[in-house]
């Protein structure tokens, strides 16, 4: 395990002021009673609850082209059949993964590609389970073309804790899969939109982890003649 390079200078920090404050109360207090031992105590375990936020624990990735790997930790709080109208732009399945506190916070691409679109938007700060959250909450997507030429969505979005979404993706730029997308600090989660043809390989309440788990398995895009047939 190691600590993600978004919350070293933050861990430091903290580490400092705690240090600080345990030498002045030596310093100036001379008789230390339970609640001074109280409020040291509680100032680590907040160190140790903060740096164990932004750990990333040694795993060994799956590597699967034919299936696309979960982008983050969390629990699949959302799999249903929606219109995605930013960068598909067509009808899709959408699969939300909700990240618990206690939840490996780094994203990552789900497969290898092509991004082709990256855009922030802002917005609330809403409970980041709810629905809408997916939309009215700030967020960035990231459209990524897969190497055959299928396209899938990807979303960071921020929740009533996470007021900081870090994202590494850059127009034009070729991608791996389990390559590091991103890091929501504090909250919250991913939303990935993929072709309704795509094979589902999680059910509701699922928990997956980023980089390890599959999502769904990639299907050649159907043709016309059976897309006519599906309707």
């Amino acid at each position: 395990m190691y600590i993600h390079r978004e919350g070293r200078k933050l861990i430091m920090w903290m580490l400092v002021v705690v240090l600080v404050i345990y030498a002045a109360m030596i310093f100036f207090v001379q008789h230390w009673t339970f609640f001074h031992f109280l409020f040291i105590t509680i100032l680590l375990v907040l160190w140790v609850m903060v740096s164990l936020f932004f750990r990333i624990p040694r795993r060994i990735f799956t590597s699967d082209d034919k299936r696309l790997i979960a982008p983050a930790d969390g629990t699949v709080v959302t799999i249903e059949e929606t219109y995605e109208k930013e960068y598909i732009k067509s009808d899709c399945i959408q699969v939300s993964i909700f990240m618990y506190g206690t939840d490996v916070h780094v994203n990552r691409y789900p497969c290898d590609g092509t991004v082709e679109y990256c855009k922030f938007h802002r917005g609330n700060y809403f409970v980041a389970s709810y629905p809408k959250s997916s939309v009215l909450n700030e967020h960035y997507s990231i459209g990524l073309r897969l190497v055959d030429g299928q396209k899938i969505l990807i979303r960071q979005v921020a929740g009533t804790m996470a007021r900081r979404i870090v994202c590494y993706a850059r127009e034009g730029e070729s991608v791996r899969q389990n390559q590091e997308l991103g890091f929501i600090k504090f909250g919250s989660r991913v939303d990935l939109f993929v072709p309704k043809h795509f094979i589902m390989d999680v059910d509701l309440q699922d928990v997956v982890r980023n980089a390890v788990s599959p999502i769904c398995t990639i299907q050649p895009e159907p043709s016309e003649h059976q897309q006519q047939e599906q309707s």
